[in-house]
């Protein structure tokens, strides 16, 4: 037993005890470089934490840092090490670190009330639709990630379909009293979340067209057109279109101001999905590509991806903010209150699903003022530099080719051995495995995707301390690794198939 009951702990001993966790988090970021990128977990520790009876005594909070210590921190998902490239997850900035441990212990609920947190969350927000060019008009939420982000702006996009068309989707229900079915444009890269979004809303997963892309993987404007307009003449009713600011396999970006046109000409709602890539508007690199965002109706924006905000932190922006509202407002009686804290601030709860949510804004706050805007077009920059880096590098690789072209800092690539066979499946079996052995070996970590049917290496630059010779060791293991697989005969059609494996 530690003594008392419940949660509280001593004064002295919380403040030795949080000195310690703070000096095993330094010693953790500090070492960081010289440990795997991720271990694998040995089976004792897997079957400690699996099965370990909660029980009737409690265990001393000393303990429980210890045990934090030796059986959690050293098995980390491996997104905070700088030879980490695998899909796009960043490593969370210090100073975001130090903000989640104050917001833990004020822990607020953001929703509704004149408190800190919601001013904090306005002013992030304000500063997020002056660098998408939204005017001010507009309002947004910072929710869990792009998933949620997508969500909200498409649940936008049916209450703005339904009042247009004359109907009430909160009450009714997604039924438009023509009978006309609501369709969604998206392309062959866009994110998985958009599925799950418009399936939760009721509109079906057959209400999504796809769109083909063009050779550098980014939807075609001229097809969407087509598209759009055979479907309006067979009766169907065109509502949405996403395009995407960085898409995840390859990091391509859409033609944004070309589709913007199409929504234009033919009464759509855009929603631009730019969890990964829209922060990258604030770099002269790409900021041409990028400035179609600035006519999005909706759009979505992870910080804790490019911007190393610590998970969770997505941002919804609705050019229209009180049609946002209008898609989520309900006060229920208990919340209803004339005077008091709840008096005289923002009420997120009705921009968004959630009721009670947590203070994320504090750590988006910290770290963006941390940096400042040139620190992090320098970030950005550097990101770019580095990707643009790694291609050359492939390119000079006899054994590796690149898949997809650079845009912003994922680069998609394969490994093909000298006298390889023109055996597609053989080559996917081999990348495949190349993958499962670079990430057991620890020295660096990267992932697989596919691009047209043909499964790549794929590596993402977005780890704030990467270096040159991180990107030269990447190239190192891939090669080594894929020479000795291929020695052995990881191409032989009797390794298992890629179907069995999932992609």
């Amino acid at each position: 037993m530690s003594g008392d009951l419940g949660p509280a702990l001593p004064e002295d001993q919380f403040r030795r005890l949080a000195h310690e966790t703070a000096d095993i988090v330094a010693d953790y970021l500090a070492g960081i470089r010289q440990d795997p990128v991720v271990r694998v977990m040995p089976d004792t520790v897997r079957r400690r934490l699996k099965e370990q009876e909660l029980g009737d005594d409690s265990v001393s909070a000393a303990q429980l840092v210890q045990e934090i210590r030796e059986f959690v921190l050293p098995y980390p998902m491996g997104n905070g090490h700088p030879r980490f490239f695998g899909w796009i997850n960043s490593a969370p900035a210090p100073v975001g670190i130090l903000a989640e441990m104050l917001v833990a212990a004020q822990n607020p609920s953001a929703d509704v009330g004149d408190i800190a947190a919601l001013h904090v969350e306005t002013a992030v927000l304000e500063w997020f639709k002056d660098l998408m060019g939204f005017p001010s008009a507009a309002a947004g939420i910072l929710i869990s990630g792009g998933t949620m982000a997508t969500l909200t702006g498409l649940a936008a996009a049916r209450q703005w379909v339904a009042e247009s068309d004359g109907w009430d989707v909160r009450r009714d229900g997604v039924r438009p009293p023509d009978g006309r079915r609501l369709l969604v444009y998206v392309s062959e890269e866009t994110h998985s979340s958009v599925r799950k979004a418009v399936e939760l809303l009721g509109l079906g997963s057959s209400a999504l067209r796809t769109v083909e892309v063009d050779d550098g993987y980014r939807m075609d404007p001229d097809a969407l057109a087509r598209r759009i307009e055979r479907d309006a003449e067979l009766g169907e009713r065109p509502f949405c279109v996403v395009a995407t600011a960085g898409t995840v396999n390859s990091g391509a970006i859409d033609p944004l101001a070309r589709i913007a046109d199409i929504c234009d000409r033919h009464g759509l709602w855009l929603h631009i999905d730019g969890a990964y890539g829209a922060i990258a508007r604030t770099h002269p690199r790409v900021a041409p590509e990028l400035r179609g965002i600035a006519r999005a109706d909706s759009l979505s924006i992870d910080p804790h991806k490019w911007l190393s905000v610590p998970v969770e932190c997505g941002c919804a922006l609705v050019r229209d903010g009180e049609l946002l509202r209008r898609t989520f407002a309900y006060v229920p009686p208990y919340l209803h209150t004339e005077e008091g804290v709840g008096i005289g601030g923002p009420d997120f709860a009705q921009y968004g699903f959630q009721q009670t949510r947590g203070f994320r804004a504090l750590k988006l706050w910290a770290v963006l003022r941390h940096m400042g805007l040139r620190g992090l077009r320098e970030m950005i920059g550097r990101h770019l530099a580095l990707a643009r880096e790694l291609a050359a590098l492939i390119d000079d690789a006899p054994d590796l080719h690149m898949a997809a072209p650079v845009t912003l800092s994922v680069v998609a690539f394969r490994y093909v051995p000298a006298g390889a066979t023109d055996d597609p499946e053989a080559l996917n079996r081999l990348n495949r495995a190349i993958e499962a052995e670079v990430q057991n070996d620890g020295r660096v970590f990267l992932t697989t995707t596919r691009l047209r049917g043909r499964l790549v290496l794929r590596a993402c630059v977005l780890h704030y301390d990467t270096r040159s010779e991180d990107l030269v060791e990447l190239v190192h293991v891939v090669r080594e690794v894929g020479a000795a697989l291929a020695a052995k005969g990881a191409s032989d059609p009797s390794w298992p198939s890629m179907e069995a494996e999932g992609t």
